[in-house]
């Protein structure tokens, strides 16, 4: 019998095996287009087959609903669970985030009908080739021009110079952001406080035009997860407040109108332990060679020294490899994981190694990233938790 040596290590996973976006057919990149190309917007393709168009449509993202967190949840979504059997045109099928699954990754996905390889917004937080630095794409520090950072018109732009009646309504908080310019701009922003002002101004907003598209978001199921995770009471309370609003906003739709629900990741909880949080800032394994670590914890950007290439991702894949999808950059891209296409600006913001995380587990940095390190619901990964969003359907 052949015993194993301490010079053994187990297979990673095959990257093959890393479930993949449906950029192009069923992706949060393809619901704008899908839609005005339903207004008659020039440019705009129905990549989502399975939608009917609509005169006035009306998209309510939630973040942090997952399809698979929703679907776990029925007693606290009654209204959204009965529509569950609309999502996707009335497949009952949900839609992909994109990866990375995270906020400011998919809001730009959204805005821009692009998938992250082509809009440039890589992950939480990417390397900016031009200076050497991190960037945090969610709150856009350092800053840097957010026209050379993401220079594609918004699908709002478009439907806007065509004509089409285009809101957003979300919280004041939002309304000159960069990453609320690059992603969501065009038409007009309203900022409101409360969810159910959001919802009441939404339908107003839906009549008026003939053709309308309107936006409107609610962010606080999201914390809620971050702090508490998705099994925690004040997650479900959360969940309760958000069917309500969907319910709100579904009873005053105006005529000819299509609501979509759907949101821009899902969430896992990881426990607090040494199993499932690698804390990159006291393992020398893992930094080893390491000039900057970007992402989250389960989707990480791995910059390397210059010529250690080789040996981080041959590192990572060592000890990280049996519950992360560890790929080289070009790997990554060849494996569609930022979509079809990247642009080459955005081809040295992604990480020299990209470790997408399969289990329930997390790359923390307890010292550089402290209240990031401390989130007990995370996301960012290809997993089915965290890529899959409902795309609930009501029509008037």
């Amino acid at each position: 019998m052949a015993y194993p040596s301490a010079w053994d290590h187990p297979e990673p996973l095959a990257l093959a095996s890393a479930p993949l976006p449906e950029y192009g057919s069923g992706s949060l990149a393809d619901l704008l287009p899908t839609l005005a190309a339903g207004m008659a917007v020039p440019d705009m393709t129905a990549s989502i087959q399975e939608l009917a168009p609509a005169d006035r449509n009306c998209v309510f993202l939630v973040d942090g609903l997952g399809w698979e967190q929703l679907r776990a949840h029925p007693d606290e979504a009654p209204f959204m669970t009965s529509l569950l059997a609309s999502s996707r045109g009335g497949t009952g099928r949900p839609i992909t985030a994109g990866y990375p699954a995270t906020t400011a990754t998919s809001l730009a996905s959204v805005g821009t009908g692009l998938p992250p390889g082509a809009h440039g917004l890589p992950g939480y937080s990417a390397r900016n080739p031009e200076t050497g630095e991190l960037m945090n794409q969610l709150r856009w520090q350092p800053w840097t021009s957010p026209s050379r950072w993401q220079p594609y018109p918004t699908v709002f732009e478009l439907a806007h110079l065509a004509g089409v009646h285009t809101a957003q309504v979300s919280s004041p908080t939002f309304a000159s952001t960069p990453l609320t310019k690059v992603a969501l701009s065009g038409g007009t922003f309203h900022g409101r406080l409360t969810g159910e002002e959001r919802m009441d101004l939404a339908a107003e907003q839906l009549a008026g035009g003939d053709r309308s598209l309107v936006y409107t978001y609610y962010s606080e199921l999201d914390g809620a997860g971050h702090r508490y995770g998705v099994a925690s009471d004040t997650w479900r309370g959360q969940l309760m407040c958000v069917d309500r609003l969907v319910q709100r906003l579904a009873e005053q739709l105006p005529p000819r109108t299509t609501l979509y629900v759907t949101a821009d990741h899902g969430m896992v909880d990881v426990p607090f332990d040494e199993e499932h949080r690698f804390d990159f800032d006291h393992d020398w394994e893992l930094s080893a060679g390491v000039a900057l670590l970007g992402g989250e914890g389960r989707a990480r950007h791995v910059y390397a020294v210059p010529g250690a290439e080789q040996d981080v991702l041959t590192c990572w894949r060592e000890v990280l490899g049996e519950q992360f999808w560890v790929a080289s950059r070009d790997e990554a891209i060849a494996a569609g994981w930022f979509g079809p296409r990247i642009d080459d600006r955005v081809y040295a913001r992604i990480g020299d190694v990209v470790a997408a995380a399969h289990d329930d587990v997390l790359i923390i940095a307890s010292e550089r990233e402290p209240k990031e390190s401390a989130l007990v619901g995370n996301h960012g990964s290809l997993t089915p938790a965290e890529q899959l969003v409902p795309l609930l359907e009501v029509r008037s």
